[in-house]
């Protein structure tokens, strides 16, 4: 059974240190920055002026006032509504101005975590789970845009709103009323800060069974033919409904403790406010208070309480917004095993003369590669064989720097490629894999993959080179014809030649066909082969061959086993040596034979 599990470690605790990682992005847009904070002080501070108002409003009309001395009340209803109308207008402002700050954090942190991920090494990128990668990227992501708004329109100004009401109710209706209030909030808060703190890990868990599903999802449907073939559908959706499961148990663990939060904080403010009521109340009945007075307090407590409520799911969606974007930055810290030097090459003109030199190389205490040593001269084909498991494919991966020789060196028309930097490594190099995955776009875009700055004449021109034009001319939407998830719509054969022809496009010095033909028939193997002839010729090329029959005439053939070159030399030079290279020869030759006969 497939594992679900999230790849990511699961951390100990949140760090709220990943909120001075935002800076960079606040400070990029310093004037908007300023003025959006200019427009939340305006705005809190017509906020704070409106219950004065409505004050001197209700003490007016308690005095009964004839006909002739309206004019004051209306002033005081025109000043009310014209304060509210200011305090929304400049919040809405201030959210305009503040909005393409955020946008532009989240680009480039989008951004910043695409780009790690591909400088990451291949361990990681075998090890990862795609469908949890990208939620986990995608809610990091909304986690920062949530983090950025609230922490400075939210939890900043309902803290300068507090400090202020405190300070007016201390002066005008002394300390009783203001140590209420400083009690209340103090409580509310101690209440949702250990509150919170024991629900995230409920948080938490609820992410990570949300991520699991979604990998789930997302690798079953990728591998439909898969499941098709072994006609699994029932075990899949079983499987999917597991994750379901285990989600569904976390979301409602994550919502009874939520239940708890909102319970506890509804009855801080409703007691916070029934006393703060009693004792204006009280006043008022002794005539230490007006009727305005009251109302100012009952508006004051009611603007108060409400953003503080606020601040409590605010609070908590912090909470959650950090145990979301913690795993992205997870991802930023982690660190990719192959960099380039500090001195690094940027860029290598040559003819591509390729060298291994006493290389070595393993994963942990498994060694793979041992002393392998061989030249692959410029103009020249050599040719890599052996059974499986002896090291062939792991020569290409070294050769492109996915990962170090862990001895010995490889260079590049004389140059350690470790003090070559990647892009430059690779720009020399192009490849047609054993396995060819394409992008869900057009041939057109495909094969333009090579080079994007191609032309449509160039990349029609590597298709014929590459034989696929007759394949091409036949489609009703030509070139523009959509090859599907993977290149699902084409055959082996046909996509084997797209990979040709963007080698052909890329125009590097060097050319590596890992096993090209392996997976393919008979007919498509000519055809392939014939297209590969003409790509390599007067080019530096290294081809990793599992068909003997297909590299007969290359210049030069390591034969490999156990992760050494046990053989090398020409085609007729290695069967005269009645060797290991002439028993695979053999035992092909005996096969190919066999389904002759069939």
């Amino acid at each position: 059974m497939r594992s679900v599990t999230s790849t990511d470690p699961r951390p100990a605790k949140l760090h709220w240190s990943v909120i001075s990682l935002l800076w960079p992005y606040l400070l990029e847009f310093k004037g908007r920055v300023l003025l959006a904070l200019a427009c939340l002080v305006a705005a809190k501070l017509a906020t704070i002026a409106m219950p004065f108002v409505l004050k001197d409003l209700v003490n007016a009309l308690s005095d009964k006032p004839v006909i002739g001395t309206l004019m004051v009340p209306l002033a005081l209803v025109l000043s009310y509504g014209a304060l509210r109308f200011i305090s929304v207008i400049i919040g809405e402002i201030r959210d305009t101005l503040f909005g393409r700050v955020t946008e532009r954090a989240i680009r480039r942190l989008g951004r910043a975590v695409f780009d790690h991920l591909h400088r990451l090494d291949l361990s990681f990128h075998l090890d990862r789970q795609t469908g949890g990668l990208s939620r986990d990227i995608e809610r990091g992501t909304s986690g920062v845009s949530f983090l950025m708004r609230f922490m400075i329109f939210n939890i900043v100004p309902t803290l300068f709103e507090i400090a202020v009401v405190i300070g007016i109710f201390w002066d005008q209706y002394g300390w009783p009323f203001a140590l209420l209030i400083l009690l209340a909030v103090v409580a509310y808060g101690a209440f949702s800060v250990v509150v919170t703190e024991w629900r995230t890990d409920y948080v938490r868990d609820a992410a990570i069974a949300d991520s699991n599903t979604n990998t789930r999802a997302i690798d079953s449907l990728l591998n439909y033919e898969t499941v098709k073939y072994f006609n699994n559908e029932q075990y899949e959706s079983t499987q999917y409904d597991n994750a379901l499961a285990g989600w569904e148990r976390a979301k409602r663990n994550n919502r009874l403790s939520l239940l708890v939060l909102n319970a506890g904080q509804a009855l801080i403010i409703a007691a916070a406010m029934t006393i703060m009521m009693y004792m204006a109340a009280k006043q008022v009945t002794v005539g230490d208070m007006t009727i305005g007075d009251f109302v100012l307090v009952n508006a004051f407590m009611l603007q108060l309480f409400l953003p503080l409520n606020f601040l409590g799911f605010v609070y908590r969606e912090i909470r959650g917004a950090l145990a979301n974007i913690e795993r992205m930055f997870a991802l930023l810290a982690l660190k990719p095993k192959v960099v380039d030097s500090e001195h690094a090459i940027n860029a290598i003109a040559g003819p591509g003369h390729v060298r291994f030199e006493h290389v070595g190389f393993g994963y942990g205490e498994q060694q793979i590669l041992c002393d392998i040593s061989f030249d692959i001269a410029p103009g020249t084909k050599v040719a890599v064989v052996g059974d499986s498991g002896a090291g062939k494919s792991t020569l290409i991966k070294l050769l492109f720097r996915f990962y170090d020789v862990s001895h010995g060196r490889i260079s590049l028309d004389g140059v350690d490629i470790r003090d070559l930097s990647q892009q430059s490594l690779r720009q020399a190099l192009a490849i047609v894999p054993q396995d060819t995955v394409l992008f869900n776009d057009t041939i057109l875009e495909n094969i333009r993959y090579g080079r994007p700055t191609a032309s449509d004449r160039e990349v029609s021109a590597a298709a014929e080179m590459a034989y696929l034009a007759d394949f091409i001319q036949r489609l009703p939407q030509g070139m523009a014809t959509k090859v599907g998830e993977r290149g699902m719509k084409l055959s082996g054969g046909e996509k084997q030649r797209v990979a040709i022809a963007r080698a052909i496009l890329k125009g590097a010095p060097m050319l590596v066909f890992d096993e090209a033909t392996s997976s393919l028939d008979s007919g498509a193997e000519q055809a392939i082969l014939q297209a590969i002839n003409a790509v390599a010729h007067k080019r530096t090329s290294l081809v990793v061959a599992h068909r003997l029959s297909t590299i007969v005439d290359a210049d030069t053939i390591l034969v490999m086993h156990g992760g050494r070159i046990v053989e090398s030399g020409h085609h007729y030079d290695l069967l005269s040596k009645n060797g290991y290279y002439a028993k695979l020869w053999h035992i092909q030759h005996q096969q190919a034979q066999g389904k002759g006969k069939q």
